[in-house]
């Protein structure tokens, strides 16, 4: 497991297993999911919520 921050884009990748992934999808305006042909999460990517108004 790796954990990377962006910080040009202010979001954090959290790389659960280093697979490829056959599809993204976006489970909320923040975040979204990576997962294999097998539909196991690969990946989850998330924007850093900074503002307290948005937690």
């Amino acid at each position: 497991m790796k954990i990377k921050y962006f910080e040009d884009t202010d979001t954090a990748l959290l790389e659960i297993v280093n697979s490829p992934v056959a599809e993204t999808r976006e489970l909320s305006e923040d975040l979204t999911v990576d997962l294999d042909a097998a539909c196991h999460i690969v990946s989850i990517t998330g924007r850093a919520v900074l503002e307290p108004e948005r937690l």
